[in-house]
């Protein structure tokens, strides 16, 4: 279980004017993307474990002693783990780093663990190993998630709960920094030379690390400096070296903040819950789900929440997606494009869904799904407490899978949409390394849930995914009628297929041509060409809606009635084979597409 959160006051005020000068928040990249089920990163008495290991890391750095750098190596000797698992840390670290000129951010994939963390970054990351995430709450409609979630599922119990409200959430992550601030800022302290270890200091650089973990303003402000928004070193002279501080008067300062920030997420949860049932609230994920509308909600803090989408389509695109992160929450029976360039994408909880991802530069975390098909361009991506979910990948690191998973499946990226080599480029993926083939299994068990577990089991792996077979390997279509005037210039796959998948593909398409080619050339009577009309409309609606529950084999017929039905359109012959001019069908915008006719509104 959780440690208690209970909260810490500060006795003292050694500097009166300084006070809350806006709300603090905490990162959530951190605490949402870095969390490694890695058992020797989890520290009973992390300041402690901590103060003898940042010593040994110094002493192992060649660096100057304001810059040390702790390369793979160094890492794997000082914790006394695998070097993939220290190659690992490196990278997760990379993916939710604050600062985006060090090294580390923007070093090529082969050179991450020679290039190696800020020590002060890296000392950060594995204290907060030791945190606990916050439980779901129950979801306030037992029948809407009854009639989406089967009664037979494995994960009954778990997965009929929301994610964490944002607000509580947030609450909990600043509890967490409330109780061990005083021990972080001591492991970025210095001491006073000849006042002993009972005088710290702590210079602005080392202040400025802390943006690792909090950053000041509602809508975040992690384009600048920290430092800035401190009083003690707001106005430092650029072209002299600031003052250090005494710790104890950033602790009492940040408490103060902290404690502040505290109050006003409270009372703002105490109005969602007592106020008005319709109210909104940008910072508080939104509602129930419902069959009937999809939910929306842009967050305060550069985060989209897409919640609640049932039984339909829903299309996000970078022209209506200018935020960094999105958060797809409790989906079902779905299909859902979000074609946009994004930092980092959570999806959490959704069932029987088909959901594409652009192109997300930092991270991915899928998480408590049944029978979803995952698309993804990524830099990196793990899969955790997922049941009979299939990804179609292409990633540069290896897919990290982690905790409770069932019967997982992996294969090479299967999609393109025009803009997509574009996005990428924009996030930094690499077309031309795509590790979907190499996912890590770590630990069946997350040490940072808080639930508890059976003794004995926290060294058990999780199961890892299996390969599609390449006969099973389909492209995915998406429909161009989303890009409107914003074409780019993408016309196939950027990832390049192993030759297994692209026999697979190749032999497809020659499938695709024979077919088109027999029903041209068919001689129907009036009442096959029925037959044939409602077995193409059938399969069309099922490509059309990604139909998630459809079978493989199926799709690719779906994909199939859907090319067979536009060579026809475009020879002129939709009449004589399909049975009509045009076939239409709603788009979640209240547009109307139509075959064979026009975009209507």
């Amino acid at each position: 279980m959780s440690d208690p959160m209970e909260p810490s006051t500060s006795k003292s005020d050694p500097n009166p004017i300084i006070g809350p000068i806006t709300l603090l928040h905490p990162r959530r990249e951190p605490f949402e993307h870095g969390l490694l089920p890695i058992q020797k990163l989890i520290f009973t008495d992390p300041l402690q474990a901590l103060i003898p290991l940042k010593q040994k890391l110094a002493s192992s750095s060649s660096s100057s002693s304001s810059t040390h750098r702790i390369n793979s190596d160094a890492l794997a000797d000082a914790l006394q783990i695998s070097s993939e698992h220290a190659r690992l840390i490196l990278d997760t670290l990379a993916s939710v780093i604050h600062s985006e000129p060090d090294p580390l951010v923007n070093a090529h994939p082969d050179d991450v663990g020679s290039v190696g963390s800020d020590l002060r970054d890296l000392i950060l990351f594995l204290y907060i190993q030791s945190y606990k995430r916050l439980l779901p709450r129950s979801h306030k409609d037992s029948a809407a998630v009854a009639d989406v979630w089967p009664s037979t599922s494995a994960f009954d119990g778990y997965l009929s709960a929301l994610s964490p409200l944002q607000a509580d959430e947030e609450a909990h992550q600043l509890s967490y920094l409330q109780k061990h601030l005083a021990n972080i800022i001591s492991l970025l302290s210095e001491p006073v030379e000849g006042e002993g270890e009972e005088s710290l200091v702590l210079t602005m650089e080392g202040f400025e690390h802390l943006g690792f973990l909090i950053q000041f303003g509602d809508k975040g402000s992690e384009g600048i400096p920290l430092s800035q928004a401190a009083p003690f070193f707001a106005n430092s002279d650029p072209d002299m070296p600031a003052v250090p501080v005494p710790a104890s008067q950033v602790l009492d300062w940040l408490l103060e903040n902290i404690a502040s920030s505290l109050e006003h997420i409270t009372d703002k949860i105490s109005a969602k819950e007592n106020g008005p049932q319709g109210g909104s609230d940008q910072d508080v994920a939104m509602a129930d789900a419902s069959s009937s509308s999809v939910r929306a909600s842009p967050s305060a803090r550069n985060c989209c929440f897409i919640e609640g989408v049932s039984k339909s389509s829903y299309v996000k695109q970078a022209s209506d997606l200018k935020l960094s992160s999105v958060k797809v929450i409790n989906c079902h029976d779905s299909v859902i494009y979000i074609l946009a360039p994004l930092r980092y994408a959570t999806i959490y909880g959704c069932s029987d869904a088909t959901i594409v991802l652009g192109a997300v530069g930092k991270a991915v975390r899928v998480e408590h799904c049944e029978r979803v098909h995952v698309i993804i361009a990524a830099k990196r991506v793990c899969i955790a407490n997922c049941r009979e979910c299939l990804f179609f990948l292409g990633v540069n690191q290896r897919p990290l899978v982690v905790g409770d998973n069932h019967k997982l499946q992996v294969a090479p990226y299967n999609t393109f949409y025009s803009q997509l080599e574009e996005h990428m480029t924009e996030v930094g993926i690499q077309a031309t390394m795509n590790r979907w083939d190499e996912p890590l299994a770590l630990g069946a068990v997350d040490p940072h849930d808080s639930l508890s577990h059976p003794a004995g089991v926290s060294d058990a792996q999780a199961e890892s995914a299996a390969q599609l077979d390449p006969d099973q390997f389909t492209n995915f279509l998406i429909p161009n009628w989303f890009e409107g005037e914003s074409a780019g210039s993408t016309k196939d796959n950027p990832f390049p297929l192993p030759d297994a998948y692209l026999k697979s593909q190749l032999r497809n398409q020659k499938n695709l041509s024979e077919i088109k080619q027999i029903l041209r050339e068919a001689p129907l009577e009036e009442n096959r060409k029925r037959e044939l009309s409602c077995a193409l409309h059938v399969y069309f609606k099922d490509w059309l809606y990604g139909n998630p529950l459809s079978l493989l084999p199926v799709t690719y017929v779906s994909y199939t009635a859907y090319k067979v039905i536009e060579t026809l359109r475009l020879d002129g012959m939709i009449r004589q084979v399909y049975g009509f001019n045009s076939f239409s069908s709603p788009l979640p915008d209240g547009r109307v597409i139509s075959v064979g006719g026009q975009e209507t509104s």
